[in-house]
């Protein structure tokens, strides 16, 4: 998830109460009752309701994660909220798998697959589009960001395109072996690339050159670390619970507008993947393009290496149907996207042009999911 910046960039705890800022905790607080009365069931009005006390538990839970984070310091930071932010996207996408609705065996893969499109084409772009405006071309460390599109390229290949060339099952799906072997690859690359970014190679991460550091954000106290780690369970409950009571609700729309249940993957991606977009967007405005890269990559990273295997054991142990690879479509976006950013993000310099192509790729990606 989030990767290590020399920029003390991760938030601190503001001054509030438990010194948290009030609406992270306002929002999972809210959330109990909400839960309990199941609002969701009362009509339109309660399923608006639901829908914003979710976004805002989402985001509170993401919150309360990086002021843990930040507590406890890398390595184990980046763990917690990559942990943390897997437990929310893994929630959402087992509790629409159980709802039964549509084809939710692939539903994991639809989610996955939307979240790396987002991040390589929508945040990058956004990112590399902001910033070209405001400070013209820019810099960052060739070799880290190198190293991470090597681990996410081999990541993509094995959870999202092997499946449908393995003959021990039928279809795009993995035979149980293979798919706990996947999972046990996935957590091994994730691991050590954590392990690189954070510990080994830790300059590979930073800004190069002649980009001035920011002063590091004082690190929260011992109380406020824990007060945050007790309001982020109680919001990773409070998500579980109003996904899995909203999940019919939001298939039931999707397939009433006539839209393919691809559509899901996308929304639950857009969600989970909200805070880590606007904290990359303000970097890149701020001239942080290394830490706006960090940010999406190591989201992307966690995204299968973790997501992958979590939704692997749940579907082994549930007996869930589970289909991983892409069709052609898919399969061909997400191959130009691997591709463009390669070469986008190869020389250690980028222009608003960059920005324009990857931004352009995200809306093809859209405007063929909408319309197959």
């Amino acid at each position: 998830m989030t990767v290590v910046t020399d920029e003390g960039n991760t938030p601190h705890a503001a001054k509030g109460w438990m010194g948290l800022p009030l609406w992270s905790i306002l929002f999972p607080v809210i959330g109990v009752p909400t839960v309990l009365a199941s609002v969701y069931t009362m009509g339109t009005i309660g399923t608006i309701v639901a829908t914003i006390v979710l976004i805002g538990s989402v985001v509170a839970a993401v919150h309360q994660a990086e002021v843990v984070a930040h507590r406890v310091g890398e390595p184990f930071g980046t763990l917690v909220l990559a942990v943390a932010v897997t437990v929310i996207e893994v929630s959402l996408i087992v509790s629409l798998m159980l709802s039964g609705s549509g084809d939710v065996a692939a539903l994991a893969r639809d989610t996955v697959f939307a979240a790396i499109m987002i991040i390589l084409n929508f945040i990058i772009g956004l990112c590399l589009l902001t910033g070209g405006i405001r400070h013209g071309e820019q810099r960052f460390t060739l070799r880290g960001i190198s190293a991470a599109l090597a681990t996410l390229a081999a990541l993509v290949v094995l959870s999202l395109i092997l499946p449908n060339y393995t003959t021990s099952a039928a279809g795009p799906t993995y035979a149980p072996s293979q798919l706990i072997f996947v999972a046990i690859v996935s957590l091994v690359l994730y691991g050590t690339f954590v392990l690189v970014q954070t510990v080994r190679h830790r300059d590979y991460f930073l800004p190069a050159g002649d980009v001035e550091p920011e002063e590091h954000a004082a690190p929260p106290t011992d109380r406020t670390a824990w007060n945050a780690f007790g309001v982020l369970l109680l919001a990773l409950v409070v998500v579980v619970m109003l996904a899995k009571g909203l999940s019919v609700t939001v298939e039931e729309a999707i397939l009433a507008a006539g839209l393919p249940l691809a559509i899901v993957g996308v929304v639950i991606a857009a969600l989970v993947l909200a805070p880590e977009s606007l904290a990359a967007y303000n970097a890149a405005r701020r001239d942080r393009l290394q830490t706006s890269l960090n940010l999406a990559l190591g989201s992307a990273l966690a995204t299968i290496g973790l997501t992958i295997p979590a939704v692997a054991i749940v579907s082994l142990v549930l007996g869930l149907p589970l289909a991983l690879g892409i069709g052609a479509k898919a399969m061909t976006l997400l191959a130009l996207s691997l591709f463009v950013t390669t070469i986008s993000l190869g020389t250690g310099r980028t222009t608003i042009l960059q920005g324009v192509v990857h931004l352009v790729i995200f809306a093809a990606y859209l405007f063929t999911t909408v319309i197959p």
